[in-house]
């Protein structure tokens, strides 16, 4: 009896401590309000002013910052001529997906002249995330970094750094991006690239009229820096690189990994990676760069170089690094796919995980441009894709078409009938050689508003498989409103039968965008434990402008806290 009543008494300090833990990380937990307005600011780069489209006239927009546990309200105001939503990319958005942002899939857009307020907590999540417009190409100048501290008290699993910098990476056109976009739209043809990269918005030294204005990232000899490297570019994957400098990756879309050196990054849009960098080379200036990835076969692509300087802050240096050139860096080759995938590979969670193992629903899944033939009656002009044809994309072969009149989610959360199909297919209609020459009757996608439906609480693996069709590509495939497992990844068609092998169910790594190899795949894995709606497309912006993307509709669970909150009040109209 009297070991009962001990055992007892301990549970009861246990339990105290725990609601004591609770109360503590209650209270240490902020919430941050911040105003976005959308709007038209003159930017001028290349010699040229362009009225671009910013929050609070900043380019790139506000660094927010927060620490794990924190809430945040921001109050969008839309005073630019276009219609906008802000995506928080990267965040789990636990069963607020009413803030999760890409238009028509979880809200309608914010007119002009309207406004709403994202409400939203992060759970659980440390690093570096970002957020952006997710309405037509607004993204090419709305965009910032949204950075995760870890909670009052807490540290990094790393020793802590002197500085840290954002480091975003991103695509100018010396033009409006929404022209060149709707340009391609209505004429069918492949959209224009890009004019210059930037690095914080400046192209730097290589291009016209931008030298004086490059970003400068300062250290000191002897420290250890951190370093956020976020590419918000729209179209283009991107190798990045500090001259003389060994980079160490400590963390990736807001997730640590166990730590491993390199010389070389490559993110495809939408992805995020932290390294640390320390100052142990001669005082002097080096540049950092980023390039093109390109692994599209003889399709266009913008081939310049973007570049910041890595400046050290010392005596010696203070009065002749300012006239000193800074030290080129190596970059890999345009087409260096071989370098792109070991990279790639090399990512690890820190420790065992527990990865989902029972499979309830497996799907395989195709991604890949197509082309559709002209419509009857068209004109020549809106037929300027290879051929006559107008480019399309799809998954499993159904192009993606975004509804116009309801929000999925809201059409989901209100049983409006005739918005979306639960009919998104599971596996492809038709097998063939995925990576191969692709027979030319198989170009063509049906188009559709087709989403998958999950039970709360399914364990789901996802194999994407790249293909040939017209032209083979790496495509960043971004899932919102989870993290998953990268399984495994591989070059060709996938094998269950050999391939099932190569999965890493000991420390895969957390992403929320996962790197398709061209003409290969990769596997990943999720429990659908957030109830809503939820896309998953190609990061790249032409591609799901041309429909590669699907949507999973995650039911309610059994409970209040396993269900999709309400609307906000001020939720957009359509």
């Amino acid at each position: 009896m009297e070991a009962m009543k001990s055992i007892v008494n301990s549970l009861s300090s246990l339990c105290f401590v725990c609601i004591l833990l609770l109360f503590a990380n209650a209270a240490s937990a902020k919430t941050h309000y911040h105003n976005f307005v959308i709007q038209a600011t003159p930017v001028k780069r290349l010699c040229k002013t362009h009225n671009s489209i910013t929050v609070n006239g900043q380019f790139p927009g506000p660094t927010l910052e927060v620490n794990n546990g924190d809430t945040l309200v921001v109050n969008v105001v839309n005073r630019a001529r276009y219609n906008v939503t802000i995506h928080w990319h990267g965040v789990r958005q636990m069963r607020t997906a009413w803030a999760d942002g890409p238009e028509f899939i979880t809200q309608c857009p914010i007119r002009p002249g309207k406004s709403y307020t994202y409400r939203f907590t992060i759970q659980g999540q440390e690093g570096t995330l970002w957020w952006h417009a997710h309405s037509s190409w607004l993204r090419a100048t709305v965009y910032g970094a949204l950075i995760i501290h870890p909670k009052q008290g807490e540290n990094y699993p790393f020793p802590k750094p002197k500085r840290e910098a954002p480091v975003l990476l991103g695509e100018w056109w010396d033009t409006n991006p929404i022209d060149v976009v709707r340009r391609a739209t209505r004429t069918g043809a492949a959209p224009n690239v890009s004019d210059a990269y930037t690095i914080n918005g400046q192209p730097g030294d290589l291009y016209k009229c931008s030298k004086q204005d490059t970003t400068i990232v300062h250290m000191d000899s002897g420290e250890t820096n951190l370093l956020r490297v976020i590419n918000a570019g729209l179209n283009q994957q991107l190798f990045f690189t500090v001259a003389n400098h060994k980079l160490t990756v400590v963390g990736a879309d807001a997730n640590y990994v166990k730590p491993f050196t390199t010389s070389v990054l490559m993110l495809g849009p939408g992805q995020t990676t932290d390294v640390l960098i320390k100052a142990d080379q001669t005082p002097s200036r080096y540049y950092m760069a980023a390039r093109a990835y390109a692994s599209a076969q003889g399709a266009p692509f913008d081939n310049t170089t973007t570049t910041a300087i890595l400046e050290y802050k010392t005596a010696s240096c203070s009065s002749n690094c300012a006239k000193t050139k800074p030290v080129s860096p190596s970059l890999p080759a345009y087409n260096d796919t071989a370098t792109a995938t070991a990279f790639t590979r090399k990512f690890r969670s820190p420790r065992k995980v527990e990865v989902p193992t029972e499979i309830d629903e497996n799907l395989f899944i195709t991604v890949g441009l197509g082309l559709e033939n002209c419509p009857r009656g068209a004109r020549s002009r809106n037929c300027q894709g290879p051929n006559g044809t107008r480019f399309a994309a799809s998954m499993n072969n159904v192009s993606f078409v975004l509804p116009s009149n309801f929000s999925l989610l809201q059409a989901h959360h209100q049983g409006i009938p005739g918005v979306f199909s639960t009919d998104f297919p599971a596996v492809p209609p038709v097998k063939f050689n995925y990576t191969g020459n692709v027979s030319r009757s198989l170009w063509q996608p049906i188009r559709g508003t087709k989403l998958y439906k999950l039970k709360y609480g399914a364990t789901v693996q996802v194999v994407l498989q790249g293909t040939g069709i017209f032209t083979a590509e790496n495509h960043p495939i971004h899932l919102h409103g989870y993290d998953f497992y990268i399984m495994a990844e591989g070059f060709g068609n996938f094998n269950p039968k050999t391939d099932t092998s190569k999965f890493n169910l000991v420390n895969p790594p957390l992403r929320n965008t996962a790197s398709v190899p061209v003409n290969g795949w990769t596997v990943i894995r999720f429990v659908a434990d957030n109830p809503g709606v939820w896309i998953m497309h190609c990061h790249l912006d032409v591609h799901i402008t041309w429909g590669l993307a699907m949507a999973f509709l995650v039911e309610n669970g059994v409970s209040e806290l396993e269900s999709l909150e309400a609307p906000p009040v001020d939720f957009p109209v359509c």
